[in-house]
């Protein structure tokens, strides 16, 4: 639960880019810094570690996840486990975070996995569809904190016409019933355009209902 102080704006989002919502500033400072010390609670009992592609490319994002899975990929395929590649089970979503879920997805099942991207300087994630799930009922809910991220959206299938709009700190994006599939990637980040994260970076959470 949200501390004194601690503050959601907006009641409705404030921005549709080809279906996908946007709700810029949801959270205030307060909020994010709340969740950036949840988040170092999951980096503390599941490291970030850095995936490789089925292709035998290292992702430039390194990443960790909370929940009963979390999304790992290697040279046997993207896939969803109930194991850290060490060995371990995720830790649990933090309430912080699921009170994001809870605000903006207007769903009523509880996500199952908590994604943790971290992107360092020219990190980037390409263009690709959220379709490892075995349910595309629900939403998938996209929190921005630290520096800006340049997010681009395209269409159904690949390729064709795209828009691109930069994420701040506390932006909330929702990809839910006909967005549910679209393409989408980061194709970099604006360094020092927050001071939220010791050190600069950018942390993008990702919930996913998974079965």
């Amino acid at each position: 639960m949200r501390k004194n102080g601690e503050q959601m704006n907006n009641s409705r989002p404030t921005l549709a880019l080809r279906g996908v919502q946007v709700w810029q500033g949801l959270l205030d400072r307060p909020a994010q810094e709340a969740i950036v010390q949840s988040i170092r609670s999951i980096v503390a009992a599941a490291p970030l570690f850095s995936p490789m592609t089925p292709y035998g490319k290292p992702m430039s994002v390194q990443m960790t996840s909370a929940g009963r899975f979390g999304w790992v990929s290697d040279r046997t395929g993207y896939r969803y486990s109930e194991a850290h590649p060490r060995g371990t089970a995720w830790p649990a979503i933090p309430a912080s975070i699921l009170d994001i879920w809870g605000k903006v997805s207007e769903s009523d099942r509880v996500p199952e996995c908590c994604l943790v991207n971290f992107y360092r300087e020219s990190a980037k994630m390409g263009m690709h569809q959220d379709r490892d799930e075995a349910e595309f009922g629900e939403p998938v809910v996209s929190v921005s904190l630290g520096d800006d991220g340049l997010f681009r959206i395209g269409n159904l299938t690949r390729g064709g016409k795209t828009e691109s709009i930069w994420l701040k700190s506390g932006d909330v994006v929702v990809m839910g019933g006909d967005a549910r599939l679209v393409y989408h990637g980061i194709d970099k980040t604006r360094s020092g355009s927050s001071s939220l994260l010791n050190g600069g970076g950018r942390i993008n959470l990702t919930l996913r209902v998974v079965t």
